[in-house]
């Protein structure tokens, strides 16, 4: 129980940190911005399909820096020529602008790669294991996506609350007029903000990539829980993705790895429940047949209890 255990926090660990690092860019563009990005998703697998290209053409390092750059280009683009001018008829064109550019996107990625998963792999320098536990290994490129996420919050978090840079950025979203007195060029602000947060997304697609599967539908796998888990955290809230994100990511691996059911636990508490007890198969139900609803059960819950989320300012 001890092996598994720990082996579920530290899938849950690196799943977690995976599922900030798509979240991050999402919670940075609308705490910045106020816009709810439907394109996240399409934006994080742009990164993978790209640094696939690229890493055929000059390895798995230059694609590291590249690809999250010209996803980052993808994104002012899409705000500067697209957002900016919906943006004037409010929040509900501009969720149905972003919802369009994700089959812009979906459509093009087909295109040119086709429909079926590209063979996308860890590189060889980050091939290899760790050290080991239970004597099970831990591979390398775990702990790479470990170090790249958590240097992304310290990041994210230094610039925003400790430069001039991130002043900026938050006194054109508060006092745009008064930004705009003062000579700051806002709607260049907006646009660099969302290329951020877009170039985010894209340097999770190329982290990810290659640990699960790069093909046409990782968008839609993968778009649903990164809103589960912004709204969780706090809509606006940097530290509440990071939190929201380990949260999810250690209960639904958990679950996932874990033989039990709410009648073990009922029974282990000094119940008796048999399977003759009225819906018995309900009580009998393994966590593991449940996992993939778990994140939007804590979503409802969070909603109910707390609308803000975990560390929110704004109003789910």
């Amino acid at each position: 129980m001890a092996q598994l255990m720990m082996f579920s926090l530290i899938d849950g660990l690196v799943y977690g940190m995976l599922l900030f690092m798509l979240s991050s860019g999402l919670t940075l563009i609308f705490s910045m911005m106020g816009v709810l990005n439907f394109a996240h998703a399409s934006f994080y697998m742009l990164g993978a399909y790209l640094a696939y290209q690229i890493s055929t053409l000059v390895g798995f390092w230059p694609a590291f820096i590249i690809a999250p750059l010209l996803v980052a280009v993808v994104g002012a683009l899409v705000q500067r020529y697209g957002l900016r001018y919906v943006h004037k008829y409010g929040h509900v064109a501009e969720l149905l602008f972003t919802f369009g550019v994700v089959y812009v996107l979906d459509e093009l990625i087909k295109l040119v790669w086709g429909k079926l998963p590209v063979d996308y792999v860890i590189p060889p320098s980050l091939d290899f294991n760790l050290f080991t536990i239970f004597e099970v290994p831990f591979p390398a490129y775990r702990g790479f996506m470990l170090l790249v996420a958590f240097g992304m919050f310290a990041s994210l978090y230094l610039v925003l609350t400790k430069t001039r840079i991130g002043l900026v950025v938050r006194a054109s979203l508060s006092f745009p007029e008064m930004a705009r007195a003062l000579g700051h060029n806002v709607p260049l602000v907006f646009t660099g903000v969302f290329a951020l947060g877009t170039g985010l997304a894209g340097l999770a697609g190329v982290i990810a990539g290659n640990y699960f599967i790069t093909e046409p539908g990782m968008a839609w796998a993968m778009g649903p829980i990164v809103f589960v888990v912004v709204v969780f955290g706090g809509l606006g809230s940097i530290a509440g993705a990071l939190w929201a994100s380990l949260i999810i990511g250690v209960v639904q691996t958990a679950a996932v790895a874990l033989p039990y059911s709410l009648a073990d636990l009922i029974n282990g508490l000094g119940g008796s429940i048999t399977h003759s007890t009225f819906w018995a198969d309900l009580w009998f139900l393994e966590l593991s047949r449940i996992a993939p609803i778990l994140p939007y059960l804590l979503l409802i819950l969070i909603l109910v209890f707390r609308p803000k989320g975990l560390m929110g300012t704004r109003e789910s």
